[in-house]
């Protein structure tokens, strides 16, 4: 019996299969874009031995909000407190361009005609003064169904203190509609916008995360699987049902696995703070892991504009979820190079996708891109995935010619593309008050250990370590990654009583629990914002007020004498899982270069070419010279140094 790990990427599907034994094994085929499933179904039929389950991270969330054709979002209504139905337009002001006259705010998912104001209030203390009333609602709800609405969300004033209303207003509605979301079980804080932002968006997904798990229970059915799990952005596995009810804790569900793989690898070697940096063939992403935990955020804005990596407020759907914290750019191995009307060389946004690829897969790409052009300084050799997949050489350099000297092009596109990815790592660090040079960089994607060495040298870093299977590494965080429940609640009148409250709902709805995370929205009294930290148990005010003002003052560089408040309370509930084994190659003998060839760096030198598993334990190859595998290609340039760690990794220093 096996479990295998898929992860659905922009150009390839990625699956780590995990044997009995703990050891473990990857295949990579191209995706199907318009249809995801396909290639995972075609890939799990190639698979031998028995699947006992599988393991899922899905971009279909992100995709929906960006308004992928065929994932159109349905039609939602709001049942909202009377006089608040216009809080999703107004929001917070915020403006994406300043200066920008023409200017016009993302358009609300829910139109005004769909928004219900119901004569119902809870006080900010959790005093009922206006019950809901079912005939009303029923009214509305007969109109809602007549205007073709197909899941609704439900937003009161104070619900997170008193969900009662909305509980109420829940029980009329599943008479009516089969998606009801309430902001009380999605996202029980303050901020009358954001709650109810979140629910929406909870909303809008339901129904097309719902088809999707259904196609895709089905197709593992005739398959022979009944079980599988869904990567939530949070960095925890959860089950079909709990993706069905909260999808919106999916929207970044691969990017997060990547991280997590990264975290729980870097426990195994003992590298104490790593950045993650995964590089695909569409986008690059890039987080910090400190003390081998991965950083969380509770805000994110889903279907907005991204500068540079980082996501300009004001400009999508504000989320209240915890994610784990990432910033990410345009640049894969399949970003379009291009020149703009000026005649200036630019690398992205676009990218070639799967269909048809770079030029050099020979599937019709007219368009050169990265990955053309680590084949054309012969970075990237005649084959990819172990031979299976032959590249056009010729073709890559034709389609840079066509934009100049291709040798010259290459170059300086993958200058820029080093640069943007580096602005991106800068923002999981400095940003945030790290210095990445106290940092090792764990570069993995298929692209990654391509363009690991560039991005330590733009940032100073001179440790660079590239882990097992890294061309399927976010699947493999997959079968890395443990069960996780989320539950939350604000305001606790008691911290200590709030979070064993938060732990029996969620032992009593699991069974089975094996240990509990503990976290806290704290800010200063009178304090416009929050800092998510985590908390020990028993919980005590002092060590939270302690913890709080630490973080605040390596965030901000200053604390204040001011007493704190607990805003909100969060638990995970983790469920462990058996993890692959990593093994050391053999320790005896010496790998030979398979072959050599002519690549380009400063200039054209014949460069060994050295197969990854047949690198013993701790020999040491010196730059220049490539490292091929199954799954990615690792460059090391003249001046670096690579040797095979006890775990596997490949590790690259000055």
């Amino acid at each position: 019996m096996v479990v295998v790990a898929v992860d659905v990427g922009g150009t390839f599907t990625d699956f780590v299969i995990l044997r009995d034994d703990g050891t473990i094994y990857s295949i990579k085929i191209l995706s199907t874009p318009r249809s995801p499933e396909v290639a995972v179904f075609d890939g799990l039929r190639r698979i031998r031995g028995h699947i006992s389950e599988v393991l899922h991270a899905t971009t279909i969330g992100t995709n929906a909000l960006l308004g992928q054709v065929g994932l159109e979002l349905p039609r939602v209504a709001l049942f909202t407190t009377g006089g608040f139905r216009d809080v999703i337009e107004i929001g917070r002001q915020n403006r994406p361009r300043l200066y920008d006259l023409m200017f016009d705010k993302p358009r609300p998912l829910v139109p005004r005609e769909l928004r219900f104001e119901v004569n119902e209030r809870v006080l900010a203390n959790g005093t009922v003064t206006k019950h809901a009333d079912p005939r009303e609602i029923e009214e509305y709800a007969i109109k809602a169904k007549s205007m073709s609405v197909i899941s609704v969300a439900i937003s009161y004033l104070h619900s997170y203190i008193n969900p009662v209303n909305e509980e109420i207003t829940g029980n009329v509605l599943k008479k009516y509609f089969k998606y009801v979301s309430l902001s009380s079980r999605v996202a029980p804080e303050p901020r009358e916008y954001e709650r109810a932002s979140t629910t929406i968006v909870n909303a809008a997904l339901m129904p097309i995360v719902s088809e999707y798990i259904s196609r895709f229970s089905e197709g593992l059915k005739e398959l022979g699987i009944s079980r599988f799990f869904i990567m939530s952005s949070a960095g925890g596995l959860i089950d079909a049902e709990e993706a069905i009810k909260r999808p919106v804790q999916l929207i970044e569900s691969g990017p997060a696995a990547g991280a997590v793989a990264a975290a729980e690898f870097s426990r195994i070697i003992g590298a104490r703070n790593v950045i993650a940096f995964d590089m695909g063939g569409t986008t690059a992403k890039a987080s910090s892991i400190l003390r081998h935990e991965p950083e969380v955020t509770t805000e994110y804005e889903v279907g907005g504009e991204a500068h540079h990596g980082r996501f300009i407020k004001g400009s999508g759907y504000p989320v209240r979820f915890p994610f784990i914290d990432l910033a990410e750019v345009s640049s894969g191995g399949g970003t379009i190079i291009w020149r703009d009307e000026a005649g200036a060389l630019r690398v992205g946004p676009i990218s070639a996708g799967a269909d048809p690829g770079p030029i050099c897969y020979g599937k019709g790409g007219k368009e050169p891109t990265l990955t053309d052009a680590n084949v054309a300084l012969g970075r990237i050799g005649d084959y990819l995935l172990g031979g299976e997949m032959r590249l056009d050489k010729d073709a890559a350099i034709k389609g840079l010619a066509r934009l100049g000297d291709p040798i010259n092009v290459a170059l300086e596109a993958i200058r820029l593309a080093t640069l943007e990815m580096a602005r991106a790592v800068r923002l999981v660090t400095v940003e945030r008050g790290l210095d990445p040079r106290d940092f090792a960089l764990m570069a993995f994607g298929g692209a990654g250990p391509q363009f690991a060495t560039y991005i330590a040298e733009e940032l100073g870093i001179g440790s660079i370590i590239i882990p097992p299977e890294p061309g399927a590494f976010s699947a493999l965080g997959l079968l890395m990654a443990d069960e996780r429940f989320e539950a939350r609640a604000s305001f606790p009148k008691d911290i200590e009583d709030g979070f064993r409250r938060l732990e029996d709902e969620l032992l009593s709805r699991l069974g089975r629990v094996d240990y509990f995370l503990r976290y806290a929205d704290v800010r200063y009294v009178y304090q416009g914002w929050e800092l998510t930290i985590p908390v020990g148990k028993p919980a005590s005010i002092g060590d939270v007020e302690k913890a709080f003002n630490d973080r605040h003052y390596a965030t901000y560089g200053f604390k204040l004498n001011k007493p704190i408040e607990v805003v909100t309370i969060r638990v995970f509930a983790v469920i462990t899982r058996i993890k692959p084994r990593f093994k050391a190659t053999k320790a005896e003998g010496e790998a030979k270069p398979r072959s050599f060839r002519k690549v380009f760096f400063d200039e054209w030198i014949e460069v060994p070419i050295y197969w990854r598993e047949e690198i013993p334990t701790g020999q040491v190859i010196d730059g220049p010279a490539i490292i091929e595998e199954y799954g990615s290609t690792i460059v090391i340039p003249p001046r670096w140094k690579a040797a095979v760690g006890e775990h596997g990794e490949v590790r690259i220093t000055y």
